[in-house]
């Protein structure tokens, strides 16, 4: 078996091949731990990688046994955010660095499940708060298309990884864009399902907190839909449980004769910088040319609402949950600005704010039905700054508007967030500094079947993630 042909192949032909005996685990593991070697000093994707002979030992158990779930054999690296039994989970903060979990979160007792040998993590942002991808345990993860830049976040070591061939397929988890941007950064796909579609952890607060969500991303659709197979279905012990859709019966249905609305940058609200909106303008000529009307939309609801009650919902959501890493104050010493940020601005909130940050929410979702009756999808970029210099903190200016949080240069999330919508990050190409970029594919909720086919249809006509990162060995260049 050609190791190169193995690391291109989708993780349903790998797991296709696997289960059909026609290359074992230990194959595979072997493959695998060669392309960490050979691809992660450059990005600093992978972290807490377990011992390679540990590794292939598991691996060579999988060999004599009757395969089962659809990740049998295949090595996975778990975000850093998720815990895993046995491997060490730093959230990425130094307060964490040497916190090696008990149990394993549900994310990753359902990739067990499945089959996964769960053999290293992803990197993160600490706390996953902000969107590029450092933190002071492991260092910053560089962008494969250039490494001066970053990666995105907070799933950016896991997009990485997914570009790099250090993985065939990844979770991810979005609260504001975790799992969009570092996807359109890395030139894959990135799906944030409709929210409780992949249930909670039942730990800590489970009723009020219902912005952020695990989902899949891989270099194909279809990988997206059966990754996100495993990973949904009802958890007993948390509420709002949702119906498990069939994501792949309907998976090439096509989309012609599909009505879509182009929401471009939000009426001027959402400043870009140049180039962002004519690459997604290329984006959806692709859509159009597969048979579906594109419209072009005005703002369907004032922006600057929708920001105001996402800081609101978000600041109340991290001071409940981290208040004590701003009281202790050995805690508070090691933990980042913007957490402590976020806290603080939890704690001046009144019960008012929260309930009319609540009450835009409500207005917002109840709008969005309405805009769903007109059409099958709505399409958004998924970020509004080129993957940026990976020595930032954050983009403190767009186009020369000044940014006024660490994280307002990711505004063109939240309409999708905010109400918990199913939206896929689809890539659009490269721009002129050969840097990627990507769309979002919005849809209504509980509508993710349809999303994905939207994104089956899109990556059949345009196969971007198989243009390779020119940092690799072999493969063209993107274009």
């Amino acid at each position: 078996m050609e190791e190169k042909a193995m690391l291109e192949w989708s993780a349903t032909e790998l797991s296709a091949a696997i289960h059909a005996r026609k290359v074992s685990p230990s194959e595979v593991m072997t493959t695998w731990l060669a392309q960490v070697e050979a691809a992660n000093g450059a990005v600093n994707a992978i972290v807490s990688q377990r011992d390679p002979d540990a590794l292939m030992a598991e691996a060579r158990v999988l060999d004599d046994q009757q395969p089962s779930g659809w990740l049998h054999g295949i090595p996975f690296a778990v975000k850093d955010l998720v815990a895993t039994a046995g491997l060490r989970t730093t959230w990425g903060s130094p307060i964490w660095k040497d916190h090696v979990p008990v149990k394993d979160d549900l994310v990753a007792g359902r990739l067990r499940g499945a089959g996964a040998v769960i053999a290293a993590k992803t990197n993160v942002p600490e706390w996953g708060q902000g969107s590029h991808s450092f933190n002071p345990v492991f260092g910053v993860t560089r962008n494969p298309y250039d490494l001066t830049r970053s990666a995105g976040g907070s799933s950016g070591g896991a997009a990485a990884a997914l570009a790099t061939r250090m993985a065939w397929v990844a979770d991810g988890s979005d609260m504001m864009g975790s799992l969009r941007n570092p996807a359109a950064f890395c030139n894959v796909y990135g799906f944030r399902p409709t929210w409780g579609l992949v249930p909670q952890d039942a730990e800590g607060e489970t009723y009020l907190g219902t912005l952020s969500t695990e989902g899949p991303m891989a270099r194909t659709v279809e990988d997206i839909a059966r990754l996100l197979e495993v990973l949904a279905g009802e958890n007993p012990e948390a509420p709002f449980p949702r119906t498990v859709p069939d994501l792949l019966s309907g998976l090439d249905r096509g989309i012609k004769g599909c009505r879509i609305g182009w929401l471009a940058d939000w009426g001027g609200a959402y400043p870009m910088e140049p180039g962002i909106l004519d690459a997604c303008a290329a984006g959806l000529s692709v859509l159009e040319e597969l048979g579906a009307e594109i419209v072009p939309l005005p703002p369907p609801f004032p922006a600057e609402k929708l920001w105001s009650s996402w800081v609101t919902l978000r600041a109340m959501l991290n001071a409940g949950s981290k208040r004590a890493l701003a009281e202790d104050p050995a805690k508070r010493a090691q933990t980042k600005p913007e957490t402590l940020w976020e806290i603080e601005q939890g704690l001046g909130l009144s019960a008012q704010a929260v309930y009319e940050a609540s009450v835009i929410r409500s207005r917002w979702h109840a709008h969005a039905a309405r805009l769903f009756d007109r059409f099958d999808a709505v399409v958004l970029p998924s970020a509004q700054v080129w993957p940026f210099p990976a020595d930032w903190r954050w983009p403190e200016t767009i186009n020369g508007k000044p940014m006024d949080t660490y994280h307002r240069w990711m505004e063109v999330v939240v309409p999708a967030s905010l109400i918990g919508l199913p939206a896929l990050s689809v890539p659009v190409g490269f721009g002129a500094q050969g840097l990627p970029m990507g769309m979002q594919i919005i849809g209504r909720s509980g509508d993710d079947a349809r999303v994905l086919a939207f994104g089956q249809a899109y990556h059949r006509a345009t196969e971007w993630p198989q243009r390779r990162p020119p940092s690799l060995a072999s493969g063209p260049a993107p274009r």
